[in-house]
């Protein structure tokens, strides 16, 4: 017997994560329950199939939630674990103000519905059909990597891996790769799971992004009285505002040699990539769910104040597939890129454990104390300490905020819009625009054919003329249907990163907002005695703070802007004229051959 479900919130399908957009209050049929990692497959009433999270629907034989009860009930026992017994009172007195509390919706989607993915599209690496289906054509997809026939051997089949470089958790039988692996996940890798990705292709914010946060919201911050822990994140003053201390030298890392390995006799197989830091050069090996892994750590620790963008997806079938390799290893290779540019993420002991460990001790070692890590969430504020910076008013911090969050939105609306006119541009220079090219090649053969035909004796220099220019046009259409891999791969690339880090500015942005207004209530809270005028000021203090970190992200999310988009635009234009420049010299050399009269 089918089971059938009601969705309870919108959920907009990703491009090439065999997703289905869904719509709040539609009724589907849930066709697969053991994909894990949050997801069901289910088809709608249109007979489409694919992933929705399982924490958007709603399984029709539960009775239905009433009219405002959809949001659970808070529990204040974490919150009350960090606080002293007499601000206990406060906690309930702001807990209280909340309600009712408005449903959250448990993930965010940068895309709009009308952009699922379609076995039609260009830019997706693999159809969403029912079954999940890998379609390998990889020169027609602009998320190949230029790599060419040659690399055959990229991925080198062998059980060792790479015998230079210490193997990595889970070559071996490490219990964390036991914690992580069954049966399910190793033959599906979950299927999309909480992955959108730029890029990455887009990411997607992972479900329940801020464990606990909605139970003690910013004031866990706001009205601790623990004392910080952890590394101090020094902000300084600098000609563009706030900005986060960077290191010297800049790490850097080089994610490259994937091979595929295997672990129970064979019985289950694995690709794992070598990732060499800059500051070590020493190689150590890295499996994609111990990315998965660090991506989790750092989205647990730092996602409340700088945004994490999504590793590229987990899929379904076609995970030894060659071009899905260099695919996912081009994507893996931008996020660690983007993530040892940013000086908190790329200098955090967790991030320095991933590219350094010595050996497995050392990993293991490092891996359960970065677990049992207390400073995490809206608690990573505490360790943020601006040298040398008064103190901001709450009408600033809300202006601050509320400018940055319109300019995210109007750069969301633009790089989307960037990303369907490349998109269309991509089909066309591998579907119609060639085929227009050969068939002018082939008009212009053919006359020759009739010229040469008719016997006269004088013509043979323009037949031959007319015959070079058509297959100078059969080349032309060869260069056009290759040239978007060339310049168009990158500028896109580029895109759908920046598309999935500034989907995750909402969720950023919105912990200063739920910030602000605990401040605000902090007024009211003091008029009725309930808190100390002592208490108010220092949420406004460390209101001031999260400002100060809000701002410092902005102008390091400005400044990478600024340089990746002058490269990649540089790279994109100098593609093109060597491409329009190769095309005039081809037809100055068919324009040659015909005689002056």
């Amino acid at each position: 017997m089918e089971t059938k479900a009601i969705v309870i919130y919108d959920f907009a399908a990703e491009i090439g994560n065999n997703e289905l957009s869904v719509r709040e209050g539609e009724t589907i049929t849930i066709t697969n329950q053991s994909i894990g990692g949050g997801w069901i497959e289910a088809r709608n009433s249109r007979g489409e199939v694919g992933l929705v999270p399982e924490d958007y629907i709603e399984v029709k034989e539960v009775q239905p939630v009433t009219s405002g009860g959809n949001a659970a009930p808070l529990d204040l026992s974490f919150f009350d674990s960090h606080l002293p017994t007499p601000a206990s009172t406060v906690q309930v007195e702001l807990a209280q103000a909340e309600a009712p509390v408005t449903p959250v919706t448990p993930g965010f989607s940068s895309t709009s519905p009308d952009e699922t993915s379609n076995g039609n599209d260009p830019w997706a690496a693999f159809d969403n059909n029912a079954s999940g289906g890998f379609s390998n054509d990889w020169a027609a997809h602009p998320e190949g990597t230029e790599t060419g026939k040659n690399s055959s051997n990229a991925c080198q089949s062998g059980g060792h891996g790479h015998p230079q470089a210490y193997q990595g958790p889970g070559a071996e039988d490490d219990d964390w790769d036991e914690e992580w692996d069954d049966v399910k996940s190793e033959a599906g890798e979950g299927g999309a799971i909480n992955r959108g990705g730029a890029h990455g292709t887009s990411m997607k914010m992972a479900l329940n992004k801020f464990p606990g946060f909605s139970k003690s919201g910013p004031e866990l911050y706001l009205l601790s009285k623990q004392p910080a822990k952890g590394t101090k994140l020094p902000i300084y003053s600098g000609e563009v505002g706030p900005l986060w201390l960077y290191p010297e030298p800049q790490l850097d890392c080089v994610v490259a040699d994937p091979k595929k390995g295997t672990k129970l006799y064979g019985l289950k197989s694995y690709i794992e990539y070598q990732v060499t830091p800059t500051t070590t050069n020493k190689p150590v090996n890295h499996r994609y769910k111990h990315f998965d892994w660090l991506y989790e750590r750092l989205l647990d620790k730092f996602g409340s104040a700088i945004p994490i963008p999504c590793l590229p997806d987990k899929q379904v079938t076609g995970r030894f597939e060659e071009e899905f390799i260099k695919m996912r290893m081009e994507r893996l290779q931008g996020w660690m890129t983007r993530m040892c540019r940013h000086p908190i993420v790329s200098s955090s002991d967790v991030f320095q454990l991933f590219v350094s460990y010595k050996d497995e001790k050392d990993w293991k070692t490092g891996k359960r104390r970065a677990e049992k890590d207390e400073t995490v969430g809206v608690m990573i504020f505490s360790t943020i300490e601006p040298q040398g910076v008064p103190d901001l008013d709450l009408i600033e911090v809300e202006q601050k905020c509320e400018q940055f969050s319109r300019f995210t939105k109007a750069m969301d609306d633009g790089v989307k819009d960037l990303l369907n006119v490349g998109n269309e541009h991509w089909k066309r220079c591998t579907g119609p625009l060639p085929k227009e090219y050969q068939r002018i090649g082939k008009a212009f053969q053919n006359l020759s054919s009739v010229f040469n035909s008719s016997g006269f004796q004088g013509e043979a220099s323009l037949t031959d003329a007319l015959t070079a220019a058509g297959k100078t046009y059969e080349e032309i259409a060869l260069m056009v249907a290759e040239q978007p891999k060339k310049d168009l791969h990158k500028l896109m690339e580029t895109n759908n990163e920046y598309k999935g880090l500034l989907g995750c500015f909402p969720d950023t942005i919105g912990v200063h907002k739920a910030a602000i207004e605990k401040v605000k209530e902090g007024d009211k809270l003091v008029a009725t005695s309930k808190i100390n005028p002592t208490d108010k000021t220092a949420m406004t203090k460390r209101l001031s703070v999260m400002s100060y970190a809000l701002q410092a992200e902005m102008n390091h999310f400005h400044s990478n802007r600024i340089y990746d988009y002058n490269l990649v635009m540089q790279q994109y234009l100098e593609e093109q004229v060597k491409f329009y420049e190769t095309i005039a010299e081809k037809l100055r050399q068919a324009h040659s051959q015909f005689t002056t009269m």
